[in-house]
Parts: C-alpha cells; structure tokens; sequence
C-alpha cells in the first residue's frame, strides 16, 4: 500500500510539473502569436501565465524546497556586514592602483622582451 502511495504521490508531482512547463510555453506562445494585440495586453496575458505555472510548481515538494530555499538566502542575506561608503572607496582605489602597477610591469616586460628579440633576430 505504501508503496502504492509513493508512486501515485510521484506521478502527481511530474505531472503537476509538466502541467506548469505546458503553461508557460503556451503563455510565451500566446505572447508571439497574438502580435496585432497591444503589447500591455500580452504582458499581462504572459504573467498570468507564469503565475499559473509558479502556483502549480509551488503545490509540489519542488516547489516547495525552491521556496525554503528562497527565505533561508533571504535570511542569510540580512546576516552579512556590509562595508561602507568608505570601505568600498579605498578598496576601489587600491585594485585600480593595482592594475596599474600591474599593467606598468607587465608593458615594461614586454619592452624588454621586444628588444631582447629584436637584438637576437637581427
């Protein structure tokens, strides 16, 4: 019986996904097909559709664990220290210095090696 249930319980869930996957591409069909229609009108007509999908993927296990997975980030979010205006503007000012430094090196080099070749090659 058990057994019995599991599969039922999945079969119900695919199809409830498969359901949703036909809505939104008959929505983005609709979208295209009816191109004479005004096109507020056809954005409405599309987020109805992608409503209906989100609500039936959301009555499944998948559904469902997309969303924990969506709170638990925005709760993860909250929790990071942010830096400052001020530790964003000195951080900015050293990797652009960086850069600098780094592409002054890396040109000089290449001057160098240029001329090595060019002494060797005559």
């Amino acid at each position: 019986m058990n057994f019995l249930a599991e599969k039922l319980g999945v079969s119900l869930e695919t199809f409830k996904l498969t359901v949703a996957v036909f809505l939104l591409i008959l929505g983005i069909t609709a979208f295209y097909s009816f191109s004479g229609i005004s096109t507020l009108v056809r954005v409405i007509g599309l987020l109805v559709f992608v409503g209906g999908a989100a609500a039936i993927v959301f009555q499944t296990e998948l559904g469902r664990l997309l969303w924990q997975f969506v709170v638990d980030s925005r709760i993860e979010v909250r929790k990071v220290v942010w830096p400052s205006r001020q530790e964003t503007l000195q951080t900015t000012l050293v990797v652009i210095a960086m850069v600098l430094v780094v592409g002054i090196v890396l040109w000089l080099f290449d001057l160098i090696l240029m001329a090595i070749l060019r002494f060797l090659t005559g």
